[in-house]
């Protein structure tokens, strides 16, 4: 049995739908605006700021990193929330069954025997459909936004988890939200974690 399920995703591929939904019907607890909630709490930044620095790059290059400003011990502000959001990560991952969206929590939890890693991924024009609906937007502005948070997430990943992100290797399943729809995912990633 899989306690912990980690659910990476495209933007727009309805990971986040898919993880909230495989943790109602596994009855696990459910993480992820949560996580953003507890990490204010914990560091006292501004929600807003840990909900972009916590999974997205300050720009879409790697170089972004090298401008951020460090302390003393050449640690950054950015440094500082992953290391705090890598503590959260494992005290849930500790407290019991439950499925964690984003925050490099695949990477987090790697050596845990009782994860199980899940990455999303969507067609773009069914991400960009989505997308239009969720932040009534044109397909233009769309299709703009999921390549914009895609690089960042994955640029973001990178500097904290050293790989590749939506790399299949890096996961347990790999999914196509497209090609089997919401529920189908729910139930494969359900039948996975038993």
């Amino acid at each position: 049995m899989k306690n912990i399920i980690t659910i990476s995703r495209q933007f727009g591929s309805g990971g986040r739908e898919i993880g909230e939904k495989a943790a109602a019907k596994l009855g696990y607890k459910y993480y992820d605006k949560e996580i953003i909630e507890k990490l204010a709490e914990k560091t006292g930044l501004a929600k807003e700021y840990i909900r972009k620095a916590g999974e997205y790059a300050p720009s879409k290059s790697m170089f972004s990193y090298a401008f951020i400003a460090r302390n003393r011990d050449g640690t950054s502000i950015t440094d500082y929330l992953y290391r705090v959001q890598r503590e959260l990560v494992l005290e849930i991952a500790d407290e019991g069954p439950c499925v964690i969206v984003g925050r490099c929590a695949d990477y987090i939890l790697r050596e845990r025997g009782d994860c199980l890693n899940v990455f999303i991924r969507g067609a773009l024009d069914s991400k960009i459909e989505r997308v239009t609906k969720l932040y009534s937007v044109s397909a233009d502005k769309a299709k703009k936004i999921i390549k914009d948070a895609d690089k960042k997430r994955s640029i973001n990943y990178k500097y904290c988890a050293e790989r590749e992100w939506g790399v299949m290797k890096n996961y347990d399943i790999c999914l196509c939200s497209t090609a089997l729809g919401i529920e189908k995912c729910v139930d494969l990633i359900c039948a996975a974690a038993k």
